[in-house]
């Protein structure tokens, strides 16, 4: 028997935050409230600003209220390992990015079944109860989330240097596995786990998702300008908000509402966010004329 893409998927993404885990050190808790004022403001834009950017795009979009709950699960659930490569890439505050990873992922255990139950009641209309179990939801995400990644860590702690080799190979394997079940679910048949996304579904969700990617990560920054924070913490919070934990919105949508068409966004999204996030970054730091200053300084 073949086994359910939905289970894999369960797996990959406790590997992900496994892979996560693995690459935390005591360090980066000591570090984790050295910066209190940036961690609030990139808190506050991951949690509020970028799910009402989100909300804004729903209802602009036209699209059919399961998509529309589908860009708002999307908008809830955090960052993660890849956010983090970026943060170190375009010469942003690593360590600040490791902080709000860490943070948003414990707080996403209670946000996300309280929200996604608020979007289902104010976007949903068709009198059907469409209901997320609040605790059962908590402690899956536990599950597959928070738990692997303390794993991870005392792993790390127990085998030192031989989980780190084992956290290069998890870097090369994982992202494979994690695009093999985007593609299934990208081509199969909802009978079959996948979304069965069609052209027109894609056409109709890849500007919206785009302009959902862009939207965010420029009001991440110009939060980060308002917050007088320097270019490394402001950078910092455009990509956290840019890039989010897609394997763990298509199992809210897939595995535990069990509605494909809730998944489609955040398989569209997934297929640009990487590309236009580098390209944001790049753009925000040619741009911005206080950069050369800070470098310089």
């Amino acid at each position: 028997m073949p086994i359910d893409i939905n289970i894999l998927l369960n797996i990959v993404l406790g590997l992900i935050m496994f892979g996560l885990g693995l690459s935390l050190t005591k360090e980066d808790f000591k570090h984790l409230f050295d910066q209190p004022r940036a961690l609030s403001i990139g808190l506050a834009s991951q949690m509020l600003l970028l799910p009402f950017l989100a909300w804004i795009i729903a209802k602009q979009s036209g699209l059919g209220a399961e998509m529309q709950v589908g860009i708002m699960i999307l908008s809830v659930c955090p960052g993660g390992i890849t956010s983090n490569l970026v943060s170190y890439y375009v010469k942003g505050n690593v360590a600040l990015a490791i902080s709000l990873t860490v943070c948003n992922a414990l707080l996403s255990l209670f946000t996300i079944p309280f929200l996604v139950n608020l979007f289902l009641q104010h976007f949903m209309h068709s009198g059907k109860m469409i209901e997320l179990p609040f605790w059962k939801t908590m402690f899956d995400i536990f599950i597959v989330t928070v738990m692997p990644a303390m794993l991870g860590m005392l792993t790390r702690h127990q085998f030192g240097k031989h989980a780190v080799k084992t956290e290069k190979y998890l870097n090369i394997i994982l992202p494979l596995l994690l695009l093999m079940v985007f593609a299934f679910k990208f081509t199969a048949g909802s009978e079959k786990g996948g979304t069965a996304m069609s052209g027109n579904d894609l056409r109709d969700l890849s500007a919206w998702m785009i302009a959902l990617n862009i939207a965010s990560m420029i009001a991440g920054y110009l939060v980060g300008i308002l917050g007088r924070l320097s270019f490394k913490n402001r950078i910092t919070i455009a990509v956290e908000v840019g890039l989010h934990n897609t394997a763990l919105a298509l199992l809210i949508a897939g595995d535990k509402l069990g509605i494909p068409a809730m998944e489609k966004p955040a398989l569209v999204y997934a297929l640009y966010s990487f590309v236009i996030t580098f390209l944001v970054a790049w753009a925000l730091m040619k741009l911005d004329p206080t950069v050369k200053k800070e470098t310089n300084a």
